[in-house]
């Protein structure tokens, strides 16, 4: 309830500008065709109401209200009313009446699309009625030059107005977007790549390194008995090992190398324009900063890292098979003793030895 009030809140705060400036210059057009009507004083005492007290009044009830949003698209419709009210007491004069009705229309459709443009019409039409009750019905074909000036701001700033709030919103949305579109791709306890992105990226590198023949490396990452660790010390401190390990990979790589988490304890990087004996020593490097990390609530804990290492192939048919290589180096170091760094067999013979280990 409390994200769609704040929804409701802003809102009511993009229309309110809109509304204040609509309805103050809007008050001019009336008041011009309105003058040579001699009509009684309390007409006069309404319009000055509706042009400069009902929207800060219409702002206030959105804002109080439990459902803001809604509240608002009520006051739309009052505004459509009043329009239709105003147009028929000035006796449809033609230039005045669809300056206002229009602009009206125009807000309620940018505002609330087709659903909202009808019934801003049918309250219009309501309007209209009720003038007509009042003062009867009649119409002034007649438009003077006074008139066609007075209309001209509405017709100039209020579309600006209107125009300008719907630019701001176009970028807040866009915002959002990109905003969503990095948090599909983001792990939220990390903060690196997730699962899908990570493979993504992978399989565009991999056509990189094939067109331009260019060396790069992949790092699979996994943490020792980890379950052992959760087990032991409980999940709050396991993820504070899966942070840790994650502040490490940004600090120790370079800003080219894409680092993300492949899934539950394993970590996965690529390592571009990197030759595999570099690539070995950092993540080697890695392995011993995280060796000799401690938590300051339990500081018996010990984290060591198992890490494979598969430096591209032109021989690989794709971005499966080179990750393969680097999973099988993962196991051949978990296999034989853990915390250390291996190099898959089939970039072995690139560059020895074939594993790090403390």
């Amino acid at each position: 309830m409390e994200n769609h009030r704040g929804k409701g809140l802003s809102f009511a705060r993009r229309i309110y500008m809109p509304r204040a400036i609509g309805l103050g210059i809007g008050s001019l057009c009336v008041a011009v065709a309105l003058y040579p009507l001699n009509m009684p004083m309390w007409v006069w005492v309404l319009m000055l109401l509706n042009a400069f007290v009902w929207p800060h009044v219409a702002f206030q009830l959105s804002r109080r209200s439990t459902f803001p949003y809604k509240a608002e698209r009520r006051n739309l419709i009052y505004d459509s009313l009043c329009g239709g009210f105003w147009a028929a007491t000035i006796q449809l004069n033609p230039l005045t009446t669809v300056t206002i009705l229009s602009m009206m229309a125009m807000n309620n459709v940018a505002t609330g699309g087709l659903r909202l443009f009808v019934l801003g019409s049918l309250s219009q039409v309501a309007g209209v009625l009720t003038s007509w009750l009042l003062f009867g019905m009649s119409f002034n074909p007649t438009t003077t030059p006074l008139q066609v000036w007075a209309c001209l701001p509405i017709l100039t700033l209020y579309p600006w107005a209107v125009g300008m709030v719907c630019y701001r919103l176009a970028i807040k949305l866009s915002e959002h977007k990109r905003t969503l579109s990095a948090l599909s791709r983001t792990d939220s306890l990390t903060g690196l790549l997730n699962h899908g992105a990570w493979k993504d990226l992978l399989q565009l590198k991999f056509q990189n390194c094939r067109q331009h023949q260019a060396p790069a490396t992949i790092a699979l990452i996994d943490i020792d008995h980890f379950k052992a660790i959760n087990d032991t010390y409980g999940h709050i401190i396991g993820d504070s090992v899966l942070r840790q390990l994650s502040v490490e990979l940004k600090r120790n790589l370079r800003d080219s190398a894409l680092a993300g988490r492949y899934g539950g304890d394993e970590f996965c990087v690529i390592l571009p324009s990197i030759p595999l004996d570099q690539a070995r020593e950092v993540m080697d490097r890695l392995r011993k900063v995280l060796h000799e990390y401690r938590h300051r609530e339990v500081p018996e804990l010990r984290v060591s890292l198992s890490i494979g290492l598969a430096c591209f192939h032109p021989s690989y048919a794709d971005s499966i098979a080179w990750l393969d290589d680097a999973d099988k180096a993962l196991y051949l170091a978990k296999n034989t003793g853990r915390n250390k760094v291996s190099v898959a067999a089939s970039s072995a013979d690139l560059d020895t030895p074939s594993a790090l280990a403390v």
